[in-house]
């Protein structure tokens, strides 16, 4: 049962962050427009969605985060955050990857995340937080400074 299955999502690309909660029935998204080299406190973000008055991270079933391909560093920069929160709480983490990835919300990126969970029969091996890397679908390109 989906109504079950608490969930944290984060979607961020060059100059937007989503982030969603799915607790039980309810659905908490944060949105945030910033600069493209800018990271979001994804903490506060947390906090302002409920996290320790709503909810706590140990009570969350699964996390996930959409691979975004408009942002490397977005997508790293969220992966490690949410890798270091999953592998320290034991906690499965889920990476979306999708042809629309790109333009989905957190709450999209959640509601994927809890179908491939439900998909796999609950086995939370199968996300193990230090095997869900971002994956580049071509070579990233990368630039030379101050040349």
């Amino acid at each position: 049962n989906t109504n079950l299955m608490n969930v944290i999502a984060i979607q961020s690309s060059g100059n937007q962050t989503s982030l969603c909660a799915i607790i039980k029935d309810d659905v908490v998204q944060y949105s945030l427009n910033h600069e493209r080299k800018e990271r979001p406190n994804w903490s506060e973000m947390l906090l302002s969605i409920g996290l320790d008055s709503f909810f706590t991270l140990e009570e969350i079933d699964i996390f996930a985060y959409a691979n975004n391909s408009n942002s490397y560093t977005a997508t790293r920069s969220v992966a490690a955050y949410l890798k270091g929160i999953t592998s320290a709480i034991s906690k499965p983490l889920i990476v979306i990857d999708s042809d629309d990835v790109d333009d989905l919300d957190s709450d999209s990126v959640a509601k994927k995340a809890i179908e491939k969970y439900l998909n796999s029969n609950n086995n939370s091996d199968s996300f193990k937080p230090d095997t869900a890397n971002p994956i580049y679908s071509s070579i990233p390109q990368y630039k030379k400074v101050n040349e």
